[in-house]
């Protein structure tokens, strides 16, 4: 029950981020086409002498530029290296990751078995001293009071998202590995297909038929 909550709670997380982000760009992208929109209004209404037109651009331009926008970028940098760190860890989860396995695949027996725990323990091992490493930084950060240029947000919170993913990404390399030892199964992700296709083809095929 706990590691499905766990589960659904990494999934909201970066689905969250990643709209977040999204709608972050949008508007500001929307911004900055408004702002340059105005703009060249308030020069076709000089140019032709459109006294109304030009006063209403005036206060669109005024309005809009009123509007600071210079901390979407950054924003949006921290949004997605929140997602990064996350979504690496789901990936271990569903095994989306993509890895050199043609020596793995070409052993047999026991063979197999040793390097792939031996693998799936590396993993576990390099994240587990990232997340110690990123922990040690974060505490030095908070100590010395970094605050980002633009949101002027403690730095250590940004930075909070490399121990907190790289902890529950070597949580998930356990889950792993746990897994493959008790029951011999690896998640595996085929690259090569794409979901739905087969449902589809398969659509089509009873309408054809029908």
């Amino acid at each position: 029950m706990s590691l499905r909550f766990l589960d659904r709670l990494e999934e909201i997380l970066i689905s969250a981020l990643m709209a977040l982000a999204v709608a972050l760009i949008f508007v500001a992208v929307l911004h900055r086409f408004s702002i340059g929109f105005a703009a060249d209004l308030v020069g076709f209404a000089r140019t032709n002498d459109m006294p109304a037109l030009m006063g209403f651009a005036r206060s669109l331009f005024k309005t809009v530029n009123a509007i600071k926008l210079t901390w979407a970028q950054e924003a949006c940098i921290y949004l997605f290296v929140w997602m990064a760190k996350f979504g690496a860890a789901y990936g271990v989860r569903v095994g989306i990751h993509v890895g050199v396995d043609i020596l793995v695949e070409r052993l047999t027996g026991a063979t197999r078995r040793l390097v792939t725990i031996v693998a799936m323990s590396g993993g576990v091992l390099f994240t587990a001293i990232i997340a110690w490493i990123g922990s040690d930084f974060v505490y030095h950060v908070a100590k010395g009071g970094q605050t980002s240029p633009d949101l002027e947000i403690q730095m250590w919170l940004v930075y909070l998202a490399v121990p907190l993913g790289s902890a529950l990404m070597c949580f998930r390399f356990v889950q792993a590995l746990w897994l493959y030892v008790t029951t011999g199964f690896i998640a595996h992700h085929d690259h090569g297909a794409v979901e739905g296709l087969e449902e589809q083809a398969e659509d089509l095929s009873k309408g054809a038929h029908a």
